[in-house]
């Protein structure tokens, strides 16, 4: 009854979601019968468990814990299921066993390939959860070999089957392989597969860090006869994590017990619990992962740290979140730095963590296994090794749908004695095995650079091979699947600080192309490949520019689109140019529909119908280009069946002429034909010998046999034409050994035949051969050739007469190879040729096709013209849009809104609101601005557009963190989103900017969404310098800047350098702790220090070397101080301008900071106090700015500032201390 119970509330919480009524209910039914159960076994006068227990074998001891644990559940609440635990930590009833077992490696990575879900709450494990029906699909059964699923998998570690974890992580493998044999790449459930696999090599990566391999095994394999040393083994184990568990106890109850001195206060009221999001909306757009104690306390209670390093690290994150959200000052910071110091002494209280290998005796460490510690199993792989290596995986194990392997080709150059002109071609030739060297010798900074060298490869590839070859497709596949690779690693990396929307447009149209271009039906050819022939200029408009495939695949290459409209128009007009020249029964045309249905297909999975990015191009739908082939099926079919009536009427005249059978005499015509002792029959393919001495024997499919009067044998078929007879683009590919079906009948003499041959349709040709033939006499046919259009068009159904040729099956399948035409290296002069008038004819962007849209207005000045779109001295407005217009005097341009614009004589105006910098408002020199903020000043006015030098961008903060115009700059997209009011001297935040809604005939702009929200970065007041260096000025003269010179000699000879990780000087452990009763004796003698450090003389190259130093030191450990110097010095040289400008700004940033931070330390009143930031809210300031300590939390604005201090005030603190007083905000 047990068992069926927890199989009842398994089956309903796997099916319903976490939070549903019938998910509530299983828990509660599951609750309630596990309190009575326990109660009925307390009463009964039964024998014991124990001593149940103890009548078991080893064996069964183990199979019936891990029974249990799959039976249950392993949930009690949501949060279990999310967790994917096996037991409830809390539950002390279960015994030291069950703890064991819930630790156990396999049982951990089966939770966490259970539990795993999206971002959506849907398991990731459900579609494998049972095996696909033979009945709905029995392919999967032919291709598939060894099918596994979840349930399957469920039942063996139930029945004890995995000896070991590696067992269950094959089965996995296997499963999830499976899954992404039989699906396509661009499934849901192929997806879900890679994702879980990730979560396996993550779990295997993590058994490696904690050296719990053998541990784990030990515990669920049989029991050995040695049962005593199982059992201390199992008492290390429990004696570790208990200890370890211990010790985070004891810090998590240091920080809940900390009180503030006098008041008594908790100090951790205001990190107990994250901001409510109602109150506090912006906290979760500035914090990316928000932290609170009960967090951290859930995660000590339920064993998910597993060592002190991860529990330490989200204290971290808590203090670092409060201090980037709130202001410098207030209560949260404050609080912050002090509890912050309390773990720092409590750790230094208990001493260093014990390591695994530093708990029992010498000989239980010997059993146990020594194992690397796990700091240097974490140093061998890096997580941009790791995803650099799955990167470079993704494309050497990348496969076709025919599992041929394509990187083979591209792992070593080619020899230069074989293809020295390939040297000459290619001016930086690289292969696999080089990016691999790169890669293992660290030269790749990041995932860009390998990228880099990637596409170089792939380009190189394109560069020096034909379009139609091999090699070339090969390197248009690898390129599609480097990109999806690369796109699958970003979905999970954080949002970048630098934002450029311009190169992830481009990428997406050339992922967009690649694939439209790689797209081949069931036999491997390419959809695109008839395309070629499409002529580039249109016989019916020679004047318009130059438009075929090759002409669009340089723009793409070339980064001239930069909005997906543009692509798609050229990419549409070409394919209706090829529906234009060619008949509906063509091959060209089916060819077009297709790659024009596949071209919307993946266009709107890569732009998510508008979820990454919005543009017009998606209006156009499936519906649409359904409507359009209608129409032009209909324009060309009358004007087609006319010709084929002629046609018909002209073939029945010509066959007439040659003199072949009628239908009396077909009917009674033998059916076979002996000459020359060789027996002809119908449906039989014969050689014909040639009317020219030059040419191969021609090909023909006898259909008829008879004797005319004379006695001469004669046969009636159907001409089967090589490539050389046939009238194509030397561009188009062919099958070895392809002949094609024309529509030329002839009668011929028997005497004429050489020799008998096999035409196979091309759906047996790489399976079936005929029996007693030689390979070179059997043939491919798979498209039919019509002589008046010249034209190709694919055979759907084979019709022949019937043979008596038998075919058998081939011992290995004929490999699909296409070669090129025989013309192709006259072709290639004249494409090259093409190529150059057209990339030199079309420089820059290809900008959308405008035009100008006016507008009637009520009320208008006579004599105006008003537009809603205008083009004026070659800049496209409309209304809405922002520009920066002529300032005098301003450092930065004013930016302007179009609200109204007409002409007037010939000249321009426009009118709307003017947008302001921060530095033409008056604040606080301590306000922080975002990066790029402007203002809505209550200024508008009218201006003339010669004042206008360029367009820009002014969103609202939802809009600037999400999204991005596309033809728009980073340096030209300004953030607003406060009002400035002139009269009242400050800014009032509004809801949004205002929305216009324009005509049809408008050209919109295409937005790109980002993935995950940007975070805005935040810079000091332009005024904070100017008051610095007033301030430096006016106390210029006092004896302390005196001290702080000779404290500046002392320390010169050893600066401090800041690490490349740190946020700021010092890291988030060492920040100084400054209580506000501290004395300004100590306050001086702190100054000294931090003025020695501003006094150093921070450069690009001095945050260089301090990071390239700790990479040499590590590679050569036993290189002295100079030679390391001397590296250090070389890396610089050959370091690009780029990167030094960027160590240059980096440098001087710093030097700002550490002013800055010295500063604020010399402060003795307390600063201004702010509002609540990340843990809650803190008291509002009192007119002085000072906290009133004894005044209970109340709400407040989280961005509002305290009232400033007097000046006389400010003035007093300058005479009392003798130092600058100086409020810096910290957020």
């Amino acid at each position: 009854m047990s068992k069926d119970i927890d199989l009842l509330t398994k089956n309903a919480k796997t099916y319903n979601e976490p939070g549903s009524q019938v998910f509530k209910d299983a828990n509660t039914i599951k609750k309630v019968f596990s309190q009575r159960r326990t109660e009925i076994e307390q009463t009964e006068p039964t024998k014991s468990s124990l001593r149940i227990k103890n009548r078991r074998s080893a064996q069964g001891d183990r199979l019936s814990a891990i029974t249990t644990a799959l039976q249950t559940g392993s949930e009690s609440d949501e949060d279990s299921i999310l967790s994917g635990r096996l037991y409830n930590a809390g539950d002390d009833s279960e015994g030291s066993q069950s703890r064991l077992i819930a630790t156990d490696p396999i049982n951990q990575l089966y939770q966490a390939i259970r539990g795993c879900r999206n971002p959506q709450g849907q398991l990731l494990v459900e579609p494998f959860l049972q095996l696909p029906a033979r009945k709905e699909y029995p392919d999967y059964y032919q291709q598939i070999k060894h099918p596994i699923s979840f349930q399957q998998i469920s039942e063996k570690l139930q029945n004890g089957e995995y000896d070991g974890v590696d067992q269950l992580e094959s089965d996995f493998t296997k499963m999830f392989e499976n899954a992404k044999r039989y699906n396509v790449a661009s499934s849901t459930i192929y997806k879900r597969a890679q994702k879980l696999q990730q979560i396996l090599q993550v779990n295997r990566v993590k058994r490696k860090e904690i050296g719990d391999d053998n541990e784990g095994d030990s515990l669920l394999s049989p029991m050995s006869p040695d049962t005593g040393a199982n059992k201390r083994r199992r008492y290390i184990f429990l004696y570790k994590k208990s200890t370890k568990k211990n010790r985070m106890k004891a810090l998590y109850a240091a920080l809940t017990e900390a009180r503030e001195p006098g008041s008594n206060r908790r100090l951790c009221d205001l990190f107990m619990v994250k901001p409510s999001k109602k109150d506090y909306p912006d906290y979760y757009q500035v914090i990316l992962e928000p932290m609170d104690l009960r967090t951290i306390e859930h995660n000590i209670r339920i064993d998910r740290y597993n060592n002190e390093e991860a529990f330490i690290k989200d204290v971290k994150l808590m203090f670092r979140n409060a201090r980037h959200y709130n202001e410098e000052g207030s209560q949260v910071y404050n609080d912050s730095g002090i509890l912050e110091k309390i773990v720092k002494d409590k750790l230094k209280e208990l001493g260093p963590a014990p390591e695994d290998d530093d708990v029992g005796s010498p000989k239980a460490k010997l059993r146990i296994g020594g194992t690397a510690s796990p700091k240097k199993a974490r140093s061998q792989t890096t997580p941009l090794q790791q995803k650099l290596s799955d990167l470079f995986e993704a494309i050497r194990n990348f496969t076709d749908n025919r599992g041929r392997r394509l990187s083979t080709v591209f792992l070593r150059l080619p020899s230069r004695s074989e293809l020295p002109d390939y040297y000459a071609a290619i001016k930086r030739p690289i292969d696999m095995e080089r990016i691999r060297s790169h890669m293992v010798q660290g030269r790749y900074q990041d995932v860009e650079s390998m990228a880099e060298d990637f596409i170089l490869m792939f380009n190189n590839a394109c560069t020096y091979n034909e379009p139609e070859s091999l090699i070339y497709r090969d390197a248009l596949l690898l390129h599609r699947a480097f990109l999806e690779a690369r796109r699958r690693l970003e979905e999970d990396d954080e949002a970048s600080a630098a934002v450029s929307v311009a190169p992830l447009i481009r990428e997406l149209i050339r992922s967009l192309f690649v694939s439209v271009m790689s797209h081949q039906d069931d036999e491997g050819r390419c959809y695109s490949d008839s395309l070629a022939e499409v002529p580039a200029v249109d016989p019916a408009n020679p004047e318009d520019p130059p438009l075929n495939l090759e002409v669009i695949r340089n723009n793409v290459e070339n980064g001239r689109y930069r909005r997906l409209d543009v692509f798609q128009e050229h990419f549409f007009e070409m394919l209706e140019k090829a529906r234009r020249l060619n008949r509906t029964d063509s091959e060209i045309f089916e060819d077009s529909v297709e790659l024009q249905q596949f071209f919307v297909k993946i266009r709107d999975e890569l732009c998510k119908n508008g979820e990454i990015l919005l543009s017009p191009a998606l209006s156009y739908t499936f519906k649409h280009l359904h409507a359009d082939i209608d129409q032009e099926k209909r324009e060309k079919l009358p004007q087609e069946i006319e010709e084929d009536q002629l046609k018909g009427e002209e073939e029945k005249k010509d066959e007439e002429k040659a003199g072949g059978p009628t239908g009396e005499q077909w009917s009674s015509d033998p059916q076979s034909a002996c000459f020359e002792n060789s027996t002809y029959s119908i449906g039989d393919c014969v050689y014909v010998q040639p009317t020219e001495a030059n040419l191969e024997p021609h090909i023909v499919c006898i259909e008829k046999l008879w004797k005319d009067e004379d006695g001469e044998q004669w046969l009636y078929g159907c001409w089967f034409y090589r490539p050389a007879e046939t009238f194509h683009l030397a561009t188009r590919k062919f099958l070895e050994k392809e002949v094609f079906k024309s529509d030329y009948y002839s009668k011929v003499p028997l005497s004429r035949i050489l020799g008998k041959c096999v035409v196979l349709f091309v759906k047996d040709y790489f399976k079936l051969q005929p029996e007693g033939f030689k390979s070179e006499d059997v043939f491919v046919c798979e498209s039919r050739y019509t002589t008046r259009t010249k034209t190709f068009k694919k055979i759907k159904m084979f019709s022949m007469p019937s043979s008596s040729v038998k075919l058998v099956t081939r011992d290995v399948p004929l490999p699909v190879v296409r070669v090129v035409s025989m013309f192709v290296s006259a072709a290639k002069r004249d494409q090259e040729k093409m190529t150059n008038v057209a990339v030199g004819s079309q420089e820059g962007f290809i900008d959308k096709e405008r035009e100008d849209v006016p507008v009637e207005v009520a009320n208008g000045e006579p004599g105006c013209s008003y537009y809603e779109q205008l083009s004026y001295n070659n800049m496209w407005l409309k209304i809405g849009d922002c520009v920066y217009i002529q300032s005098q005097g301003m450092e930065r341009p004013r930016i302007g809104r179009i609200e109204k614009m007409w002409m007037h004589d010939g000249a321009g105006f426009f009118f709307g609101p003017i947008f302001i910098q921060p530095e033409e408002t008056e604040h606080e020199p301590t306000k922080m601005f975002y990066k790029h903020e402007v203002f809505l000043s209550s200024l508008e006015k009218t201006c003339p557009m010669t004042c206008i030098t360029g367009r820009c961008v002014v969103s609202s903060f939802k809009d600037f963190i999400s999204c991005r115009p596309t033809e728009y700059a980073e340096e030209n997209v300004h953030l607003c989103e406060s009002r400035y009011m002139e009269s009242e001297k400050q800014m009032k935040k509004f809801k949004g900017l205002k929305r216009f809604s324009l005509s049809a005939k408008v050209v919109d702009d295409e937005v790109y969404y980002f993935r995950k929200p940007i975070v805005a970065q935040k810079k000091p007041s332009p005024l904070l310098d100017k008051k610095i260096e007033e301030l430096e000025a006016k106390f210029a003269d006092m004896e302390d800047l005196d001290d702080l010179d000779d404290a500046d000699e002392e320390d010169d000879e050893a600066p401090a350098t800041p690490s490349l990780n740190q946020a700021s000087v010092t890291s988030d452990m060492d920040l100084p702790y400054t209580p506000p009763q501290s004395t300004p004796k100590s306050m001086k003698g702190l100054s000294k220090k931090e003025g020695a450090k501003r006094k150093i003389n921070m450069s690009g190259y001095i945050l260089f070397s301090s990071e390239m130093r700790a990479v040499i030191k590590a590679r050569h450990p036993d290189y002295s101080f100079g030679e390391l110097s001397r590296l250090v010095g070389t890396e610089w040289r050959n370091l690009e301008s780029t990167k030094k400008g960027e160590y240059e700004e980096r440098a001087a940033k710093l030097v700002e900071q550490q002013e800055r931070e010295r500063l604020q330390q010399q402060q003795q009143a307390s600063p201004r106090a702010g509002t609540p930031v990340g843990m809650g809210v803190v008291p509002p300031p009192t007119a002085m700015g000072m906290l009133n300590q004894a005044m209970p939390p109340m709400p407040g604005n989280p961005k509002s500032h305290s009232t400033p201090f007097p000046k006389t005030i400010k003035m007093q603190c300058f005479r009392a201390k003798k130092h600058v007083f100086f409020l810096h905000n910290g957020a």
